[in-house]
């Protein structure tokens, strides 16, 4: 995908390390990933990094190579945090998500290398996806029409990465191989939960259809027989045509459509345009790829509980 890019001095690699933001108890304050007398662990971005430190606990010491309200399609790794990598224990990414990450991992030496797209199934997904959208997307672009790496918004999804990465981490650290299995059943029993919140929560509403400006929602839509029309396509600072702004803007009258949604950590500017212009409202449903001061809760739980309220607003839940 055609990403744009912006890197990120060593300065900005310090202030990211910080990422718990207060609420994190494993997530250390220093720019270095190693050296520790914990489990070292380098996250790609926020919601690995919340899955290391769930799983980790005390025993592990978690950095992430993306900084907190930085969106992670744009990280660039710097010297620093390249010399970091190869000195950690371990490191948890998402392979097709951050081309600078996987090119750092693969000239790595790091030792156990997670891979949370290999856990779980990918799917192609275009600008329109879940419930009966999904066995008729007919997209040919293939920026559009790429392997979605957005598997954490899918609780079940995310528990099949959580428990892949307490065994990696039970491997590769056998000495504490008991509490991370512990910590990790603990985790996937709150997935667990989170998903019946949600089955539960969007099982009667009034439409099913529901537009972002991003489509990072595919996996959640399909998973809550939903689907997901997305202005723009996988990539969240693509531009949408004006056909298919035209297109929306009929489908959102048709469908019953009330709210278009946009994210924290990109402009507003194009939701609420097309929003004005068919009379529509605006919302936050946020893709949890950073947690920030603007984020409607201060991890990845109280996230997705916001999103689910929104959802059921915009969607009319009975």
């Amino acid at each position: 995908m055609n990403v744009r890019r912006r890197h990120i001095s060593g300065i900005a690699i310090a202030a990211a390390t910080a990422l718990g933001l207060g609420t994190l108890s494993a997530c250390s304050d220093s720019a270095s990933a190693a050296n520790t007398d914990k489990f070292d662990v380098v996250a790609a971005f926020y919601p690995l990094q919340y899955l290391a430190e769930q799983i980790g606990g005390d025993h592990v010491h978690v950095t992430s190579l993306t900084k907190p309200g930085q969106e992670p399609h744009d990280l660039e790794i710097s010297a620093q945090q390249t010399a970091a990598l190869g000195e950690s224990d371990a490191v948890l990414y998402l392979k097709n998500l951050q081309p600078a990450v996987d090119d750092a991992v693969s000239q790595s030496e790091v030792r156990t290398k997670i891979d949370a797209a290999s856990l779980t199934t990918l799917e192609k997904h275009g600008n329109e996806v879940g419930g009966h959208a999904a066995t008729h997307d007919t997209s040919k672009n293939d920026e559009l029409a790429g392997l979605d790496p957005h598997i954490w918004l899918d609780p079940v999804r995310y528990a099949q990465v959580a428990q892949g990465v307490g065994k990696a981490f039970e491997k590769a650290d056998p000495k504490n191989a008991a509490d991370y299995r512990t910590r990790t059943a603990a985790l996937v029993k709150k997935l667990d939960a989170l998903n019946t919140e949600f089955k539960t929560g969007l099982a009667d509403t009034k439409t099913k259809v529901f537009i972002t400006t991003h489509a990072a929602f595919g996996y959640l839509a399909e998973r809550y027989g939903l689907t997901e029309e997305a202005i723009n396509g996988l990539d969240p600072e693509s531009e949408p045509s004006a056909e298919r702004v035209k297109n929306l803007e009929k489908m959102a009258k048709a469908d019953g459509v009330t709210t278009v949604f946009y994210e924290t950590l990109v402009s507003d500017k194009t939701a609420k345009t097309i929003a004005a212009d068919a009379h529509l409202k605006t919302d936050v449903l946020d893709p949890i790829e950073g947690i920030t001061a603007k984020s409607r809760g201060k991890d990845y739980f109280s996230v997705q509980q916001a999103n689910l309220k929104a959802l059921q607003k915009a969607l009319g839940s009975k």
